[in-house]
């Protein structure tokens, strides 16, 4: 229903007939989910600018689009043979338990999956709810809080594919899980809605590594919903990038429930697509929780990128640092809104917040808005954000001792991006960050 807050979506008028194609269709209460969800999103619409977390997103050029569903009669559209042609998009990287999606659809023909251990299950979400939907109950929706979301529902309506990862309690993972999504349109304007289930048991321990990815150009709208689950004690540290195509749109939601001592660290780093959206919400639920968020972008052209996170301290002791940075060159824009609640009962957290952004041109437009929210009084919660162009006196300094003009603004961007990697874990996401920037300087 369209308002002066919401908008509605064509494409979505054809559940109907996507609804019977899908897995696990035939299973009660997951029909049920996917028509109440489906309900849910028609009386929502898509948010406009008019709602507050969508202030500086507009999400009208998606009404425009066209879009085809992905997956019709079961079948993906817009497929590839081969990831070969594809890895010089993909970040080198060490031995890993390799899961690839193409147009949202999981491909074990491209995908490699090595000896796990004892207590891990790692599948194809479509899979698992067109045979054994029934054990997915009490994970799909675990860690959801965003009632409100109307893309998350939208997401649950239509969700045909995804991962399932779960470690067993006190179990490690020493490979990393890396997952592939690969956007394969052609002549048509095709979406899908990934959901991904990631549930880490008390104890144990896992790295994450999200590639974002194209087979060639081509509009197509990737809509992915994670949900993580980090129990008592586990920890998961979850890397992403994305590299969407240019004309592509990708709007992400993150849902992440920490649990006591749990550890949740995150790093995105966006440098594709047309429109894309990441939103991170995490609820610190229990004692000693301890929540990293840190985010990179890079835009130019026309690109929009949108980087919306809240985190919630709901007890005591519990620790939030987020810091995120990108710079924007022609007319590149991005938007931050970054939000700390502390609710009442959370005494002594400790949650601090920065965004940086580097503007290159003075079309360029970065949208901040740091906020706090405190209802406890024994805290320490600090943000800031800054945006500005280069330093005249340290690129005067550099040309001063022999160094070219575009070497030196190359040198103070790396620069300015470089403590990003300051606290990864990864070396090889380390390395997939420098090669991002190296790459994208190259066109300046």
């Amino acid at each position: 229903m369209a308002s002066e807050t919401t908008t509605g979506l064509p494409y979505a008028d054809r559940f109907a007939a996507i609804a019977a194609t899908l897995p696990g269709q035939s299973v009660p209460w997951l029909r049920e989910l996917r028509e109440d969800s489906f309900a849910r999103f028609a009386q929502l619409g898509l948010p406009t600018p008019r709602v507050e977390q969508w202030k500086y997103t507009n999400l009208h050029p998606l009404t425009k689009a066209g879009f085809e569903p992905a997956v019709v009669n079961g079948q993906g559209r817009g497929q590839i043979k081969a990831l070969q042609p594809l890895s010089s998009l993909l970040p080198a990287e060490e031995p890993a338990h390799r899961l690839v999606f193409v147009n949202g659809l999981f491909r074990r023909d491209l995908s490699e999956i090595g000896a796990l251990p004892e207590g891990v299950r790692l599948d194809g979400l479509g899979e698992a709810l067109a045979s054994e939907a029934e054990s997915l109950a009490p994970m799909l929706g675990r860690a959801v809080r965003s009632g409100d979301n109307a893309l998350l529902a939208l997401n649950t309506a239509l969700m045909a594919d995804g991962c399932i990862l779960r470690i067993g309690r006190g179990v490690s993972i020493d490979a990393p899980i890396h997952l592939v999504f690969v956007g394969a349109a052609e002549e048509t304007a095709l979406a899908f809605h990934p959901r991904n289930l990631i549930v880490a048991e008390r104890d144990s321990r896992a790295v994450i590594f999200e590639s974002h990815v194209a087979s060639n150009g081509g509009v197509y709208w990737s809509n992915p919903v994670t949900e993580v689950t980090v129990e008592d004690g586990a920890e998961i540290q979850h890397y992403k990038f994305q590299d969407e195509s240019l004309d592509a749109f990708h709007i992400a939601l993150t849902e992440v429930e920490i649990g006591e001592r749990g550890r949740y660290h995150s790093f995105v780093m966006t440098s594709g697509g047309r429109l894309s959206r990441q939103e991170i919400r995490a609820v610190l639920d229990g004692k000693g929780a301890e929540c990293r968020l840190t985010g990179g972008y890079l835009a130019r052209g026309k690109q929009h990128v949108d980087n919306t996170t809240e985190i919630v301290h709901a007890k005591p002791h519990t620790t939030s640092k987020e810091v995120y940075k990108g710079v924007l060159d022609e007319q590149g824009r991005a938007v931050f809104q970054g939000k700390i609640i502390v609710e009442k009962d959370a005494q002594k957290s400790d949650g601090h917040q920065l965004n940086r952004t580097l503007l290159l041109s003075d079309r360029a437009e970065i949208d901040t808005k740091p906020e706090l929210e405190i209802y406890a009084d024994d805290v320490k919660c600090s943000h800031g954000a800054t945006a500005g162009e280069l330093e005249e006196s340290a690129l005067f300094y550099l040309r001063a001792r022999g160094i070219d003009e575009t070497a030196a603004r190359r040198m103070l961007i790396e620069a300015f991006l470089g403590d990003l990697g300051e606290d990864l874990a990864s070396a090889t996401v380390k390395a997939a960050l420098q090669r991002r920037v190296s790459n994208w300087l190259a066109a300046i």
